[in-house]
């Protein structure tokens, strides 16, 4: 031991210093490798498709085949907004619902199973989930809609917000349910006014990720809203999607239309980026304040 300003300090070996030194500088450059294909794959994207950012591709319709270039995707986004918005509205009362039964109640083998569900729908692919509601929804009511590509990303985005907030939930200190308990709250305002509050940040994390899982989607939507070249704001009809869009531009031979489907592949990329590193801070100041 090494005693320094009055405080014991265990003596360490200068083979594990360096052992030390080299795993942190391994794990660094493990880091660095794999951030380099994001890096990349940003700047490209960027470099792609900045040339399309304009007014008109904010705030237009697509024009017609003598000047493509003069219209926008004003319709995609707007898609977009109805389509995820409608799957975030049904997905995130059930998914907070399923945490809070799973973290407080979740016992024996319905709880297994609900585990089960949403881990097995976490790895599902996104065009199953896009059959799925085909067949039961798109044949039903005889149309595609921007309601079945809602429930399409829900089937999708409901696990992602069970499966995180059941983990922050179980963050939440013990002493704080047994000391509002011992106050002589019943079970049920101790959850939706101690636990629930405590664990807010990590709730809005995992609704976050969610979110952009959803508004990356290609193949769901286009088995059930199909796409729209025209502004549509009723759920019961088809409807486009900034994801759509990028595919349909992209597979076009119309050249000037592949710079607008890199544009909608910036403005995807800069918002899942942006809701992504959004949930990262605030899962982190989450552990701090639960720490």
């Amino acid at each position: 031991m090494i005693v320094a300003e009055g405080r014991a300090r265990p003596w360490v070996s200068g083979a594990r210093k360096w052992q030390d030194r080299g795993f942190t500088i391994f794990m660094w450059a493990c880091a660095t490798v794999a951030m380099v294909p994001l890096v990349l794959i940003t700047l490209y994207v960027a470099t792609r498709g900045y040339h399309a950012l304009s007014i008109n591709f904010f705030t237009k319709e697509p024009a017609g085949p003598l000047d493509p270039t003069a219209g926008g995707i004003l319709q995609s986004f707007i898609g977009s907004a109805l389509i995820v918005g409608m799957a975030t509205m049904f997905s995130v009362p059930l998914g907070v619902f399923a945490a809070v039964y799973l973290s407080e109640y979740g016992r024996g083998w319905f709880a297994s199973a609900m585990r089960l569900i949403a881990e097995v729908l976490l790895s599902t692919p996104s065009i199953v989930a896009g059959a799925f509601i085909w067949s039961v929804v798109v044949v039903a009511m005889g149309s595609f809609s921007a309601v079945a590509g809602a429930l399409s990303l829900t089937v999708l985005m409901w696990p992602v917000i069970a499966r995180a907030t059941e983990e922050v939930l179980r963050l939440v200190p013990q002493d704080l349910r047994e000391g509002a308990l011992a106050l002589g709250l019943p079970r049920w305002k101790v959850i939706l006014r101690v636990v629930v509050p405590t664990a807010g940040a990590g709730t809005i994390t995992s609704i976050m990720l969610a979110v952009a899982r959803g508004l990356g989607e290609t193949a769901p939507i286009l088995l059930t809203a199909l796409g729209n070249d025209f502004i549509n704001t009723n759920p019961l009809q088809p409807t486009d999607a900034v994801p759509l869009r990028i595919y349909d531009y992209a597979r076009t031979s119309v050249e000037p239309l592949h710079v607008f489907a890199w544009g909608g592949a910036l403005i995807l990329l800069a918002a899942v980026l942006v809701l992504s590193i959004a949930a990262r801070v605030l899962s982190t100041r989450q552990q701090k304040r639960i720490a």
